[in-house]
């Protein structure tokens, strides 16, 4: 690889596509992803032409980043800032997009990864966190989608479980990382809830409205994160709850449980308790027995280790994380909880920093720290 004739070629590059009409911050970003590509590929495979393959390639990325933003901006200008409740009132062309990206050609993960990055508005990065892969392997299985359905026709839209993990991931960036996207993913999962008779589907609605309902009291005045058991209950929107409880009964009456609705019963759990104290965690570690029963997921039964630790003590709930991967995102923030509870604060203290390090978004990062703080300073007294 020769990377001097890659930095001699960087500015004819930048120069070509600000004359086609990119702005510089832009054109500079889409040559750097280009210049990267380069250096993964060139290699194994060559390029007869070094600055046509850099052009072409950047001004393909500088596409594909203006498009997500359009259509980031459109949906934006579409979604108020809180969802109505009840019915959606109209149906819109995104639902169906989510459809015929989910195509039968492709494995549901490639499906579900290739509409998070071409309709939801995702970066590569964050379905990679998402999914607990690296950034690269994320995009090689996006790559290897759009290959997958570039000649097929889209009259096949693919099944409703597939659609169904996009808007749970969807909103779940948008409750807990940098993107707002929480709203819209409750409006086409009421769409969806309108059109199709599934309790998942219901199950999904149910879990999404429990969680938003918290909204308000997530973050303090400063913009930092309130921890569930320190929240205000009476800044909760009781009429969601209420909405999201009686749409999760209904689902639950059909005897057909699926994982969304068994997240949806903790979240009803948590939202049920007038306060922390009361919390029924004896009942909310049964459904993650369940939720571990249906889909055998670490991120579940990390936050079962939690539950554990709440209803039989911080001892029971560390011997339940020490069977799982130290590895997996939020363990040392989880671990850090249960050896406070435990009364070991410099343990305690030193994996809430070691979590803040690893936090995936600013908000996060800063209530560990403050913690690991916290605790140092209790320590020193």
């Amino acid at each position: 690889m020769d990377e001097a004739l890659l930095r001699s070629l960087t500015p004819n590059v930048l120069t070509v596509l600000v004359r086609r009409g990119a702005d510089f911050a832009a054109a500079e970003d889409a040559v750097q992803d280009a210049l990267i590509e380069a250096l993964r590929v060139w290699p194994g495979d060559p390029p007869r032409d070094a600055k046509g393959w850099l052009i072409t390639v950047a001004w393909r990325k500088f596409l594909d980043v203006t498009r997500v933003d359009a259509a980031r901006r459109r949906r934006e200008d579409l979604v108020e800032e809180e969802p109505a409740p009840g019915p959606a009132p109209a149906v819109d062309d995104t639902l169906q997009l989510y459809f015929l990206c989910a195509h039968p050609s492709l494995t549901p993960s490639s499906a579900v990864a290739l509409t998070l990055r071409a309709v939801g508005g995702l970066t590569t990065r964050q379905i990679a966190q998402a999914y607990l892969v690296p950034e690269a392997t994320m995009a090689q299985r996006i790559s290897r989608a759009k290959r997958t359905v570039c000649d097929v026709r889209f009259d096949q839209p693919g099944d409703v479980a597939t659609v169904l993990r996009v808007l749970y991931l969807v909103f779940n960036e948008g409750y807990c990382g940098d993107v707002d996207l929480a709203a819209e993913a409750i409006r086409l999962t009421r769409q969806l809830a309108a059109a199709v008779d599934h309790p998942e589907v219901a199950g999904l609605l149910a879990l999404m409205l429990l969680h938003h309902a918290r909204r308000a009291a997530r973050t303090a005045a400063d913009g930092s994160l309130v921890p569930l058991a320190e929240q205000d209950r009476g800044r909760w929107d009781t009429a969601l709850i209420a909405e999201g409880v009686g749409i999760l009964q209904a689902a639950l009456a059909r005897d057909r449980l699926g994982e969304f609705q068994a997240q949806a019963a903790v979240a009803a759990l948590h939202a049920d308790a007038p306060t922390a104290e009361e919390t029924d965690w004896v009942q909310i570690v049964e459904w993650y027995d369940e939720l571990a029963r249906l889909t055998d997921s670490p991120v579940v039964r990390l936050n079962r280790a939690v539950a554990v630790g709440e209803a039989d003590g911080p001892r029971a709930g560390l011997a339940a994380l020490a069977q799982l991967d130290a590895s997996l995102p939020r363990y040392a923030a989880v671990a850090a909880y249960l050896h406070e509870r435990d009364g070991d604060l410099a343990t305690a203290a030193r994996l809430y920093a070691e979590a803040a390090h690893k936090a995936p978004n600013l908000a996060e990062r800063d209530h560990l720290t403050r913690q690991a703080a916290r605790l140092n300073t209790r320590r020193r007294r």
